[in-house]
């Protein structure tokens, strides 16, 4: 039990982001306000961001991170909300192609919370497939596009996910005690927190389904899939830079992904033992 609240209160900080949003949501609706409630949103998002950085909760690297993940959410949403999947019942200034800007801090919030956990969890993932569980990556988040247009693969790719991932592990600590879980499994975790995330941001009509245009109504549990699915492209995103410490910055030793054709490190001897190991053709 100790060690399941240890591991709830990490995963509560590396949520702060997220919650934080939810925050600005809720404020949004129950405070009355100059602006628009997007517009007002959108400025909690950017003050987030910047308090977080200045008080050093995110790092530099993990600002362009939250970036990089606003862009790749904001360009989804684009095409999304042009195909009438969801919308937004408030828009305000700061908006394109009825997609306001805010709704990329939502993507970025899955991005601060990869990268804190990766932290603050000390994540290592181990016997990773970079190129092909990359392919794989690609390819969901091209389906999320295609599949008004043609087949939805989605099952399909969630098989060749498993298979490209099988014998993957993500080691993380808590307290002093190391765990191993399948990486796809964390996907599935990761998805169903995002599913219900999802709820509440419905509700509280961050965005709406045409379901919900009337009455809101639960998101239904197929979005369960769509969430884990989009989680492998936040995953491999920052393990594609974690796989490169030491090239890009920091040091060689400080690399958190290990591919699968590359041997497990072996640990030094202890001084005083090492010291008496003959050298080669002694």
């Amino acid at each position: 039990m100790k060690q399941l609240l240890r591991f709830a209160w990490i995963e509560a900080q590396c949520c702060l982001f997220a919650v934080l949003f939810f925050v600005g949501l809720a404020l949004v609706r129950v405070v009355p306000l100059p602006i628009d409630a997007a517009d007002a949103l959108l400025l909690w998002s950017l003050g987030v961001t910047l308090a977080l950085w200045l008080l050093r909760w995110e790092t530099g690297r993990e600002v362009a991170v939250i970036f990089g993940f606003h862009l790749v959410g904001l360009v989804l949403e684009l095409f999304k909300v042009a195909q009438g999947s969801w919308s937004y019942p408030d828009t305000g200034l700061a908006t394109v192609g009825g997609v306001p800007l805010y709704s990329g801090f939502m993507y970025a919030a899955v991005g601060s919370y990869v990268c804190q956990a990766w932290r603050r969890f000390d994540l290592r993932i181990g016997t990773y497939r970079a190129r092909s569980t990359a392919v794989v990556a690609a390819l969901v988040y091209l389906n999320f596009f295609t599949h008004h247009v043609t087949w939805d693969v989605r099952l399909p790719l969630a098989l060749l996910l498993l298979a490209v991932t099988w014998r993957t592990g993500v080691h993380f600590t808590v307290g002093r005690r190391r765990y191993v879980m399948p990486l796809a499994l964390s996907f599935v975790l990761i998805g169903f927190f995002l599913w219900v995330a999802e709820n509440a941001a419905t509700l509280l009509r961050a965005w709406q389904y045409p379901s919900q245009e009337s009455v809101w109504t639960l998101v239904h549990a197929a979005k369960l899939g769509s969430w884990s699915l989009l989680v492998v492209v936040s995953i491999v995103l920052v393990a594609a830079v974690k796989a490169r410490e030491g090239q890009l910055y920091g040091r060689p030793g400080d690399r958190t992904v290990f591919r699968a054709y590359e041997a497990p490190e072996v640990p030094p001897l202890p001084a005083p033992l090492a010291d008496r190991v003959p050298a080669a053709g002694a």
